[in-house]
């Protein structure tokens, strides 16, 4: 009489491949969710405050950069800083139209081109801004305000951009446009006259260096 056959259990090899499937699994689980991890890490962090203001700052200046280049090129820029009356029995000495008891002006550009540019790029869109004229006196140098509208923050940016007048250039203000600076080159007492002294007896005036500092109000 045979024996009854017995049922056979599972075999190594077949104990290996569910190993090996179980492994894989495990491990593309991972793999997903290290990616999604990583996705979402990069998708929601913001910009840091240091880069936001980086980037800004590096528009406000390559927009004052631009701004003194085309008004350089179109005369503009000269207009402005010719814009001065060196006074007179009636008319006090500045930058034409500023308020009483200053040669800046404080709340705007002047009434130029060149401040209405300002305006519409910086101004119109609640950034300050200052702009200076510096020049050579001498051995040192000077500096007339054109625009001062308050202490700069600490992220403001400059921009500057230099141009040079001859003696025999004259004046852009309203009542003295037919006099040059060799007529109107102020005295040593320094109360009339043009803000910047004659570099020497060339046919130089001086050389002008207009520089523009903004920053967000």
């Amino acid at each position: 009489m045979s024996s009854p056959r017995l049922s056979r259990g599972p075999t190594d090899a077949d104990d290996r491949g569910q190993a090996h499937t179980l492994e894989a699994f495990v491990a593309a689980i991972l793999l997903v969710a290290g990616l999604t991890f990583a996705l979402q890490a990069t998708a929601v962090t913001p910009l840091s405050a240091s880069t936001s203001n980086q980037h800004i700052e590096n528009q406000q200046r390559a927009a004052a950069t631009g701004l003194l280049e085309t008004s350089a090129a179109n005369g503009d820029l000269r207009e402005a800083v010719l814009y001065w009356h060196p006074g007179n029995a009636t008319v006090e000495r500045g930058f034409h139209g500023t308020p009483n008891g200053f040669q800046y002006y404080t709340e705007s550009g002047p009434p130029t081109e060149f401040g209405d540019a300002l305006d519409r790029a910086f101004l119109d869109r609640r950034v300050a801004f200052n702009v200076y004229v510096r020049f050579h006196d001498g051995n040192s140098t000077g500096k007339q305000e054109m625009v001062f509208m308050g202490k700069p923050s600490d992220n403001a940016v400059t921009a500057s951009r230099t141009l040079s007048v001859s003696n025999d250039t004259t004046l852009t203000v309203p009542g003295a446009e037919d006099r040059t600076l060799a007529e109107v080159e102020p005295p040593e007492n320094d109360e009339d006259g043009f803000y910047a002294p004659a570099v020497d007896d060339g046919p130089i005036y001086n050389h002008l260096e207009v520089r523009i500092v903004v920053w967000r109000m």
